[in-house]
Order: C-alpha cells, then structure tokens, then sequence
C-alpha cells in the first residue's frame, strides 16, 4: 500500500544571501574553532605542567643548600645523616658505624636537626 504515498521531505529555507556567517565559524570568525583547543593548552598548562616546574626548582635548589650534619630521608626511604658531600654524591651515615653512598637527586627531603634521635628512640 506504500507505493502511492509518496515521502514527504521538510527542508530548511535557505539563508538571504550575505546575512549569515560561513556555517562553523561562530561569532569570533575563523578562529572560533581554535578556541576550545587554545584554552585546554592553558588549563594543562597552569594544573599540570607550572607546577611541576616548580617542584623540580625547589628540589634543586634543596639538594644544591646540602650541608655536612644534615639529616635527610632517601626517595629509597633511608633515613640518615650526611657525613660527607661530593660533586654528585653524598655519604650518609644510617646508623652507628654504617655509612652508604647515594647521589645528589636521590635525597627526598631535608628534616629538622634531632629528628633521628626521636626516631630511633620510639
């Protein structure tokens, strides 16, 4: 019984010409498009990428301001006091008599001096 009625199609009117902008373009012209890419780039970078650098210049900056008898916790865990500093190295003492090579960058943090004695004492 299809085959009589034909199918109807609704189209849309077509724009006066030179009214309306090229299709995809939107109020801010050829640029629109980059618009939502150009402020992801922004929003990576202040979350993700600012901060980073931050950190590592902190951490430099730390492991440059080393000093003899300073106490530290190794990226390893090892808890000790540095007993001697080289260029690229440093000689922790971890406990009485044991002392272990690490380098520069493996130091995590710098801890208040007395910090090991309350440690080792709980």
């Amino acid at each position: 019984m299809n085959h009589f009625i034909s199918e109807v199609r609704a189209e849309t009117p077509a724009p006066a010409p030179g009214n309306a902008p090229p299709p995809g373009f939107g109020a801010f012209g050829q640029f629109g498009q980059l618009l939502p890419i150009v402020l992801l780039f922004v929003v990576i970078y202040f979350l993700m990428i600012r901060p980073q650098t931050k950190r590592a210049k902190e951490h430099k900056a730390m492991v440059a301001a080393l000093a003899k008898g300073d106490e530290v916790v190794t990226t390893g865990g090892a808890l000790g006091k540095i007993t001697g500093l080289g260029d690229s190295f440093v000689t922790l003492e971890v406990a009485q008599g044991v002392e272990i090579k690490i380098q520069r960058q493996a130091i995590q943090q710098v801890l208040p001096k007395g910090t090991i004695k309350s440690v080792a004492s709980s």
